[in-house]
């Protein structure tokens, strides 16, 4: 079981920044794809990023590539998404994800994760 709770969520003018961090509980999270989604008002969850065990490896959504970093600490057990020149269509509810212990992720797809975090708000004005 891993209990995962994000911060770092808040408002933002467009071009600001902002970095969301996701806190892992237990002593799996080196052991784990991660991974942050996201969903705006009124429409399905969105794949934005993920990362493996190592960090080492991360994978963008298309349309995120260049402004949004993903990146974890494995000594913290935290996952963080630092987001940059951001526009009002990021706002949303940011989710972190991990996926089983050891399994390889190699899709976009939420079903590929199994614990997620309660979300955090963000919100980017014009």
């Amino acid at each position: 079981q891993v209990h995962l709770v994000e911060s770092g969520g808040g408002s933002a003018h467009a071009g600001g920044s902002l970095r969301l961090s996701c806190a892992a509980s237990g002593r799996t999270f080196s052991r784990r794809f991660m991974g942050w989604f996201r969903q705006a008002p009124g429409k399905g969850s969105e794949f934005v990023a993920r990362i493996n065990w190592t960090g080492d490896s991360t994978y963008y959504a298309d349309s995120l590539k260049g402004r949004f970093t993903i990146s974890r600490d494995n000594a913290k057990s935290t996952l963080y998404l630092q987001m940059n020149s951001l526009k009002p269509e990021d706002t949303a509810v940011y989710y972190c994800a991990a996926a089983g212990e050891a399994k390889l992720v190699l899709t976009t797809a939420a079903s590929e994760f199994d614990y997620w975090g309660q979300g955090t708000q963000v919100t980017v004005s014009s």
